[in-house]
């Protein structure tokens, strides 16, 4: 027993990089999505952000008025996708950060803080939840939902 610690020890040091470069080219490529999505975004273009996009995908959101209960709303991703191609005078610039990325074969899951800018003016902020499948065109956005407030960000 005592001379096999020493070669499992070295197995898993050598097994470990190998791991790690297996799942991080994974992680990016989730992130990537995410990263187009709020670019088409940033930009107006709603053909690249419909590229991020699985067949069938959701979008949710957590709101309501202050004083009122909460509500979970569907979001008409045509709309959305209408909103974004028309011109406005300011950028939408949802700035994000990648608080956790999981991946399980063809799943991912994304939990990202996010601060939303009309232009360079703050608007709100809150959680996005993305979840992504991997597709044979790669990682698309099958669902978002997402929580929105004007204090308290993190």
């Amino acid at each position: 027993m005592e001379k096999s610690l020493p070669t499992l020890l070295v197995l898993l040091t050598v097994a470990s990089p190998a791991l790690g470069q297996k799942i991080l080219p994974e992680t990016e490529a989730v992130k990537q999505t995410v990263i187009a999505f709020f670019d088409g975004m940033r930009r107006g273009d709603s053909t690249m952000v419909r590229r991020t996009l699985a067949p069938g995908a959701v979008f949710h959101g957590i709101g309501g008025k202050p004083s009122q209960p909460i509500s979970l709303q569907t979001e008409s991703i045509n709309s959305f996708l209408q909103a974004v191609g028309t011109p406005h005078t300011e950028a939408w610039d949802e700035r994000v950060q990648f608080e956790r990325v999981l991946i399980d074969a063809n799943l991912a899951s994304v939990w990202a803080p996010y601060e939303f800018y009309l232009g360079s003016k703050f608007s709100h902020c809150g959680y996005d939840s993305f979840q992504l499948v991997k597709l044979a065109e790669g990682w698309k956005i099958a669902h978002i939902i997402d929580t929105r407030r004007e204090q308290k960000c993190k």
